[in-house]
């Protein structure tokens, strides 16, 4: 008796090891952004739950390497800003779209100097894309732009700004001119306080457009003030879409479901930050974020998730075809991308 169920054992032990060997490795590269929680909220809740994809996570430094590796087939997954994705795609069509990590997440933040002529109100609620900014950029603007930090050129954050400007009658350079109003310039998010306060400290009027957390560190550690958010300037009724989530030929070919599974508990971690944020219970999430981003402290990320703002939203993932083309229409307009790709061909559905 004993020996039947020491062999029934040893039997459940076996086909144990065999569905865990049987689960293939999806790696993902990410960014370390409010923008990615729900990658990071996956991770660690649901991994153990995937029945085909082991889920690796892996945080890149900037936008440029995550490129790089991505394109040269060294992860299955990243998670990457729309017009960036465009782009990569117009190079090298070697993956597809499988849906959204977040909607809206960005915001212009301004420095002392730049924000010194103009009101914001005390409640960041209050604060819309008025003419208040573009005034104040107005009034410094010498011989040189005012210099705003952006993460990536190819960002959806030189999008919102493009747009904000154009309204104003402003305009914006990607490259060094003088006759422009503001000149974007590639800031990695992390160095951004950084490079907010060195510019004050040189009595320079600069900004950032960044997403979160970033924004609201610059103003819980006092470089700045948060001027508007990008949900008032690309006005959605669900959110615009900001980053987007793609996956390798060569993943969708080899482990298809894996991948999906991966797509399909990244859009239930977005419903769970969601749920946690609606109940007013946000330290679990805080945790599980600080375990891979320590530099994301407990204020700003509830800062970031707060629910009367909801300036970054987790909610309706799925490939939002009009919402990308919305995104790369103005980035051809304001020539932050050369040319249109086929977003019928991009989506994977």
């Amino acid at each position: 008796m004993q020996k039947l169920h020491l062999l029934a054992l040893l039997t459940c032990i076996a086909f144990s090891g065999l569905s865990s060997a049987a689960k293939q490795e999806v790696k993902a590269l990410y960014i370390p952004l409010a923008d990615h929680y729900a990658a990071i909220i996956a991770y660690e809740k649901y991994r153990h739950h995937m029945q085909y994809a082991n889920f690796q996570l892996e945080q890149m430094a900037d936008w440029d390497i995550l490129r790089a590796k991505f394109l040269e087939n060294k992860a299955d997954m990243a998670f990457v800003m729309s017009p960036l994705a465009l782009d990569m795609y117009s190079q090298q069509p070697s993956f597809k779209w499988l849906g959204l990590m977040h909607r809206d997440g960005n915001g212009l933040a301004i420095n002392h100097l730049l924000g010194s002529t103009i009101k914001l109100s005390n409640s960041r609620l209050s604060r819309k894309p008025d003419r208040s900014a573009a005034i104040a950029i107005r009034q410094h603007k010498t011989k040189k732009p005012v210099y705003v930090g952006v993460p990536h050129v190819l960002s959806t954050h030189t999008v919102v700004l493009y747009h904000y400007l154009k309204q104003q009658e402003l305009t914006l350079a990607l490259q060094p001119n003088f006759q422009a109003d503001v000149l974007a310039m590639t800031v990695p998010p992390p160095r951004s306080p950084a490079f907010m306060l060195g510019n004050s400290n040189r009595n320079k009027a600069v900004a950032i457009q960044q997403s979160l957390p970033w924004i609201d560190i610059v103003e819980t550690g006092n470089f700045g003030r948060v001027a508007w958010y990008s949900k008032d300037v690309l006005t959605s009724e669900h959110g615009h879409v900001e980053c987007i989530a793609l996956a390798t030929l060569i993943a969708l070919t080899k482990k298809e479901q894996a991948v999906m599974e991966v797509m399909g508990y990244i859009k239930q971690a977005g419903a769970y930050i969601e749920q946690a944020r609606a109940a007013g219970n946000l330290d679990e999430i805080v945790a599980i974020v600080q375990k891979h981003i320590p530099a994301h402290d407990t204020n700003t990320i509830k800062a970031s998730l707060d629910p009367k703002l909801r300036v970054i939203n987790y909610q309706r993932l799925d490939i939002d075809k009009d919402g990308l083309k919305r995104i790369m229409d103005i980035a051809i307009e304001g020539q932050i991308l050369k040319k249109a790709v086929d977003i019928d061909e991009l989506a994977y559905e």
